[in-house]
């Protein structure tokens, strides 16, 4: 428990940080994946955008939750922030931190995450990056997500879905 307690603690400045801090975090998290698997630059310049979270905090004794904060990018350049939430509910223990990138492959989904109406449900399915490992990747219902532990250990045979909520910048023109 007091595991679960140290990488939530430690995940909180990252969780509040300012707009601008976001989106640089968020930058240096694509090149972070891109170093581990540079064929990962394929959905990167395909997608019709893509959601970048550096830092989600996860932990449970039972009952889990989990959640972090990052950016929207469409077409490279960065259109706002988005939350997400977490809860599930079986066996786990621990705590843990990792980056989370969420790839849309079409238009439709893409809107979806934009106008709230966008889950990730018990069903799918994160990879977990690698070298290599999004050569075979392919898109589950329009999308396909990769995840980078950070720190800590999480012990779980659980279900749960990741609510996400989009907001999108004041000035769309403003310079990120």
């Amino acid at each position: 428990m007091s595991m679960t307690l140290l990488v939530l603690l430690g995940a909180a400045p990252a969780l509040g940080a300012s707009d601008d801090a976001l989106v640089s975090d968020a930058k240096a998290t694509i090149q972070t994946f891109k170093t581990k698997d540079p064929k990962i630059e394929k959905l990167f310049s395909t997608s019709s955008g893509y959601a970048v979270f550096p830092t989600i905090a996860k932990g449970g004794f039972i009952i889990g939750g989990a959640g972090g904060d990052g950016v929207l990018f469409v077409g490279g350049k960065p259109v706002g922030t988005a939350s997400m939430g977490q809860g599930s509910i079986g066996f786990q223990l621990g705590g843990q931190t990792y980056s989370e990138v969420i790839f849309f492959e079409n238009p439709s989904t893409l809107a979806d995450f934009k106008n709230g109406n966008f889950q990730l449900d018990a069903q799918a399915t994160a990879v977990a990056l690698s070298a290599g490992a999004s050569a075979d990747a392919n898109y589950t219902r329009g999308v396909a997500v990769f995840t980078m532990t950070k720190a800590g250990l999480m012990y779980e045979a659980a279900v749960g879905g990741q609510k996400f909520t989009f907001h999108p910048f004041a000035d769309k023109n403003a310079q990120r």
